[in-house]
């Protein structure tokens, strides 16, 4: 008989990982099994072989896969629980794909994907032949690849990854949405045509589960592209992992396990003795400073790889001068004779704005009622293509008031700009132009995804969109950007707001000036003089890291510190705040005197799904001593924690 210690994938008893069951077969570590629980079954890992225990154990019922996962995957999910203070269970159930124990046909797992870039053969420039050469060369484990927008970072991934597979190894590729899945795909399709895993969560179910059971059982190496998850595809041998423009929030998960794709590609490389790059035009500046204590390797492409690039030419348009606004009232001037210009000769505009729906803000112009969503208590956004007023966090959905509820005053009036609005405004002006909306509420059907083809070889003539087109997409047809207020997230409420100004503006800016075309871009704002616009219209990150990191400093934010954020949820304002400042008071007598607690507060969004929602963060220069404030949390459901939250908006 043979007696293994078993990771169950759901929660059995709390502070219990493993429990221990036996076989008649010799089994081995990584395999999935089926075990009973309590009067039902539960799926689970196992994790190590034990000796016979002095106590009476169970029967494992059955192997699921005869396959084990990898080794490496596995340490990587038991260092996530220990680094994220999260159950084993939790990051397994992560790990691997719903419904593991069914039986299910043997499905294509090749992406059907119609080749829709043209395949040029490139001779590296002297920057991406430098960089390739120092990675091939380099003992360490982490790479920052810091690329200016344009400069061909995807020719470097390609290059190292067939390294990687002629030495029989796999190679991940991370993308921050799902969003850029094609243009990777297409790239690496050309260079791979055979060996592309691609993985996403709009695949179903069984789709996603015979990818994973393609990467477990192959026996030769894969290229896997998608989103955070695909780092957990069980490969039987790792050569080399790409975290594709690190900077994007969307890289750190933020249910549990909530954690950083960032952190566990370095430790799943490490297991598997890979090579990881992180690439990005505008990297996080706590990452960027990170690398360079550490002494790794920040290697810069400082150039376009396309030879005959040159650099758009940039107007910035002072929204306080009105004089400027003279054909519409936030489309200035030299935007619309820029786009008219650019339409007339077939090429593309995009317009840029980083907030959904036609207006952010509804009131009535006599007594200063404000439309706000019930849950929430924040302000709802109109929709005036489907005339309702949404609440973006909960749902919340009421037709647009025809007068005031409060004083029946029938002057009801919407502020704000939205991408709904510009649509509108702009189909008015251009109606015999192909306008495509690109945001949070675009179906699937009308995703960058799923219309790819139509932005790359400029069926599409006007583009708007939120932050998903401000993502690494190529379009060689885009020949005007407009970015209609720069400025809008610098009022954020947190600390990372002016970082996401300055990568957003310097991400719009590059989709254009890539190749031949005299491209164009007007950049509208209210505060032509913050650092955050100045340096990211001059595409200039040296400038912004050098003023952001004494900032960073003074208020004790990341890199100079650690974070951990606690949110607690209750029904009634009076229970939040009370235990709130009931669990504050017990952590500031744990605390150490290098470390500082903010709070409670009101979280940003205060009201959610009915529920009153305070929160305390506290700053450290000890990771671990925060793990052990963890611990101290109410056993009441009531309360969440994150270490390294990555925003303090919640």
């Amino acid at each position: 008989m043979h007696y293994y210690e078993v990771a169950p994938i759901r929660i059995v008893r709390a502070g219990a990982d493993v429990f221990t069951y036996h076989h008649e077969s010799s089994l081995e570590i990584g395999h999935i099994v089926k075990i009973p629980v309590g009067r039902g079954s539960q799926t689970g890992v196992i994790v190590a072989p034990v000796t016979k225990p002095s106590f009476t154990t169970k029967p494992i019922a059955l192997v699921v896969e005869q396959e084990p996962l990898p080794t490496a995957l596995l340490a990587t999910a038991r260092w996530m629980s220990s680094y994220y203070a999260t159950p084993l269970a939790a990051v397994l159930s992560t790990l691997l794909p719903r419904g593991i124990d069914k039986q299910r046909r043997t499905r294509a797992t090749q992406p059907t994907h119609e080749l829709i870039r043209e395949q040029r053969a490139l001779t590296p420039t002297v920057d991406q032949q430098a960089a390739i050469d120092t990675i091939r060369q380099s003992t360490r484990t982490t790479h920052l690849l810091h690329g200016v927008t344009g400069s061909g970072k995807t020719f470097v991934y390609k290059q190292l990854a067939h390294d990687a597979i002629a030495a029989g190894k796999s190679a991940i590729v991370l993308v921050p949405e799902i969003a850029l899945t094609s243009q990777l795909v297409d790239e690496f399709l050309q260079d791979f045509p055979d060996q592309v895993l691609l993985t996403h969560s709009q695949q179903t179910e069984a789709e996603r589960h015979g990818i994973w059971l393609s990467a477990l059982r192959s026996t030769t190496p894969k290229i896997v592209i998608g989103p955070r998850s695909a780092l957990f595809l069980p490969l039987r041998s790792l050569g080399l992992v790409v975290v594709d423009e690190m900077h994007e929030p969307s890289y750190k998960q933020e249910q549990s396990p909530r954690y950083s794709a960032l952190r566990v590609a370095t430790i799943l490389a490490e297991q598997y003795q890979a090579k990881v790059i992180f690439g990005s035009a505008t990297p996080p500046v706590a990452e960027y400073y990170a690398a360079k204590q550490a002494g790794a390797p920040v290697i810069t492409l400082s150039s376009r790889a396309h030879n005959r690039a040159s650099g758009p030419h940039i107007e910035v348009v002072d929204m306080t001068k009105r004089a400027q606004f003279t054909r519409h009232r936030f489309l200035s001037d030299t935007l619309l004779t820029d786009m008219e210009r650019s339409l007339a000769t077939n090429n593309q505009v995009l317009l840029f704005h980083n907030r959904r729906g036609s207006a952010a803000l509804t009131l009535c112009d006599n007594c200063g009622w404000t439309a706000t969503d019930p849950d929430t208590g924040t302000p709802l956004t109109l929709h005036a293509d489907t005339h309702q007023l949404i609440g973006h966090i909960s749902g919340y959905h009421m037709p647009v008031p025809t007068m005031c509820p409060v004083c029946r005053h029938s002057e009801i009036i919407h502020k704000g700009i939205g991408t709904k609005l510009i649509e509108s405004e702009i189909a008015r002006l251009f109606p015999d132009k192909n306008i495509v909306r690109f945001d949070g509420d675009s179906g699937k059907e009308h995703s960058v995804d799923s219309r790819y083809k139509e932005l790359y070889d400029g069926s599409i003539d006007i583009i708007i969109g939120t932050q998903v087109i401000a993502k690494g997409i190529d379009l060689p047809h885009l020949e005007t950007v407009g970015i209609i207020q720069a400025d809008a997230g610098l009022s954020l409420p947190d600390f990372t707001s002016e970082e996401r100004t300055f990568q957003l503006i310097t991400q719009v800016i590059g989709r254009v000036g890539r190749g031949e075309v005299a491209a164009h871009v007007i950049v509208q704002t209210y505060q032509p003089t913050h650092t955050a616009v100045r340096a990211g219209i001059a595409q200039d990150y040296s400038t912004f890291y050098t003023a952001e990191i004494p900032e960073r400093s003074r208020y004790h934010f990341p890199p100079f510190s650690y974070l951990l954020k606690f949110v607690c949820a209750y029904k009634t304002e009076k229970a939040a705040v009370t235990n709130a400042r009931k669990f504050a008071a017990e952590l500031r007598a744990e605390l150490r005197q290098s470390e500082r607690l903010l709070g409670p507060t009101p979280a940003f969004y205060e009201k959610q799904a009915g529920t009153y929602r305070w929160q305390i963060t506290i700053h450290s220069p000890s990771r671990t001593h925060l793990l052990e404030l963890i611990g101290t949390l109410p056993a009441s459901g009531h309360w969440q924690y994150e270490i390294d939250p990555v925003s303090l908006l919640s």
